[in-house]
Parts: C-alpha cells; structure tokens; sequence
C-alpha cells in the first residue's frame, strides 16, 4: 500500500523574486517522507514567513507588510488573531518588536529548520491526515458501526460519526498501514482524552483540501446531482466556489458535472476538488432520494441509474437530518444557514 505524503503550503509576504526562489529551494529541501512543502497564496498557507526588514508594527498590536515592489499589495493583521506558525526574516526593522521565530531566509539550513519546526507544530493535521488517508485506503462503512483501528492490541486511532474521530498523538501513516480496522457496535468505543479529536465532517474536508488523490465517484460525473444539506463545518472554512455550488445545486437540483461547468465557469480539475470535498462531508448526492426538499420536486422515474459511491462518502453513512428546512431558496449564499465559528 502506497503512503500517502500531504502537502503544508507556506505563504510569503514583502519578499522579493530573489527571496521567494530562496523559499522555493528551501521548501524543496524541507519536505520529506512526513510531509512535503510548496509555496502557496498567502491566505491559504498553512504556515507565513513575513519579510522583517517590511514589517512594520502597528497601534493595537497589527502588523504590516509592505510589498517588495510598487505593484505588489500590502499585508496587515493583527498578532491576536494568527492562527498559525509565522516566522519573520532577519533583520528585523520595526523597534522594539521581538518575534518568537526569526531566521536569515539566505541561510538556506537555518530555513529548513524553521519548516521542520513548522511540521512538528501541525503533528496533530499531519496524524489527522494519515487518518483519512487511511479511511480512503480501507474503506470502512461508517454508518454499520463504530470502528478501532488496532496494531496488536494498541489502539491507533478510533471514528464513530457521533463522537468524532480519535487519534493518537504523533500517528504517522506508516502507523496506520501496520494497524488494521475493526468495527464495533455503534456506541460501543471510547476515545481516550488524550487523543486529538475531531468531528469526522472535519476529518474529510481538511484532507479533502489537501490529498492530490481523486475523491468523486466517476458517475458524479455523468449523473444528476442534488444539494443534500449544509457542511456540518464552520463557515469560514467553505470558500466562495462551495458556497457557489451550494446555490446552484439547491436552486437547479438535478444539475450535471458539465451544467455546473457551464454555470460556474469552473475547469474541470478546479470543479472536481469543489464536489470532491462537498462529497465527502455528505452536502450533495447523485441520489435524488436523499436530495433537500429545497427545489422542484422531482418525477417519480427520477432515480434510474442512480448508483452509490464507493467512497465511504459521510453523506452515504449516515441518515438525512430530519431539520432541513424545507423553503424556497433565496439566499444567494448559501441555500440554508450554516454553522457559526
């Protein structure tokens, strides 16, 4: 069995062309068999590396970066609010201002260490990424059960869809490939305090975001599809192309992969990573049974042909909600409310 390697992407700001070759080749010799790094825009790194000599420190404990050329944009956010590793470039320019990571972006060695320090920050994604990676390997019906994935009698990592997902600190693929899955009574398991845990909607739309695997089952490509019901996800997570397919599943239910093309000006690839991780948190369906009664209703041969995915897709694993509901959709949004951070 393959191991799945993820991908952390570093986001740059007030560096040059020179600099961001320097994080190019950096990046390059950080990745490794635990994860790989690449560049990435800014607001969706994983990880920032601020250009010191750029920064210049604001009223209120805010930031900016200024860019590196006169066509370039600037960068402003508040220290409070960083919700992930961030390294400065030295030297250092605004008074007084001492950041926790700061390093020469010329000494490619000190970079690399900084990315290695990154990697051991994220451990917990990077566990939960084998887990999923794991789920897809094997396959497991969640909806049958609850399941304990054991090497020997250790336990590795446990996934029922009411508690969570559970996974034992510092899990690696290589872990979880040695492991083998187990189900239980549904109800029956235990994820022990210690372990990181996480709704499993959240488990598969984080890996979703990130494995370079193909997660749609080929007839989502060729068959109607339905708007189902919202991510069960905070709603900064769903980026505009969700919230857009959202709507047009909800208000044309029984689209197709080249009528969402058409409608949302999407390429394929860009469109197929949209479904993929709208399908795997169950928000649409090519079964027109398990459809949100938000549109026209449909004839009563509409479900020819209809065929479940072989993904252990949450959609298919699990009942649809009974509190749907059931509206003309009007919000140009999103077709019902979804959840707060």
């Amino acid at each position: 069995m393959s191991i799945e390697v993820p991908v952390l992407r570093l986001g740059l700001a007030g560096c040059t062309e020179v600099q961001e070759r320097q994080a190019s080749e950096a990046a390059a010799a950080a990745s490794s068999a635990r994860a790989r790094w690449e560049l990435s825009a800014f607001a969706d790194a994983d990880a920032w590396w601020l250009e010191g000599s750029r920064t210049v420190l604001l009223p209120n404990e805010y930031l900016r970066v200024q860019p590196a050329t006169a066509s370039g944009r600037s960068v402003q956010l508040a220290l409070a609010d960083v919700d992930r590793p961030v390294a400065f470039s030295l030297p250092i320019a605004a008074p007084g201002f001492k950041p926790a990571v700061t390093f020469p972006l010329s000494d490619q060695g000190a970079a690399v260490r900084v990315l290695h320090q990154f990697s051991d920050w994220m451990k917990v994604m990077l566990s939960r990424f084998a887990l999923a990676s794991s789920i897809t390997d094997n396959q497991p019906s969640l909806g049958s059960g609850s399941w304990e994935v054991l090497r020997g009698s250790e336990l590795l990592a446990v996934v029922d869809l009411k508690l969570g997902a559970g996974v034992m600190p510092g899990i690696t693929h290589q872990d979880l490939a040695e492991g083998s899955w187990c189900i239980r009574n549904l109800g029956a398991v235990v994820i022990p305090g210690s372990y990181s845990r996480v709704s499993v909607s959240q488990l598969m739309w984080q890996y979703a975001q990130r494995t370079a695997r193909d997660l749609l089952p080929p007839h989502y490509r060729t068959q109607a599809l339905y708007f189902r019901r919202p991510p069960r996800l905070p709603q900064r997570q769903l980026k505009d192309a969700h919230l857009l397919i959202i709507r047009e599943l909800a208000a044309n239910p029984g689209m197709n992969f080249a009528g969402l093309q058409q409608a949302t000006g999407l390429g394929a690839e860009p469109l197929s990573r949209v479904l993929s991780a709208l399908y795997v948190v169950g928000a649409i369906t090519s079964n027109p049974k398990r459809a949100a009664a938000t549109g026209p209703q449909l004839p009563a041969d509409a479900t020819a042909g209809s065929t479940q995915g072989t993904f252990p897709s949450v959609l298919d694993s699990a009942p649809r909600p009974s509190d749907l509901p059931s509206r003309p959709v009007n919000d140009m949004t999103a077709p019902v409310p979804l959840m707060r951070d």
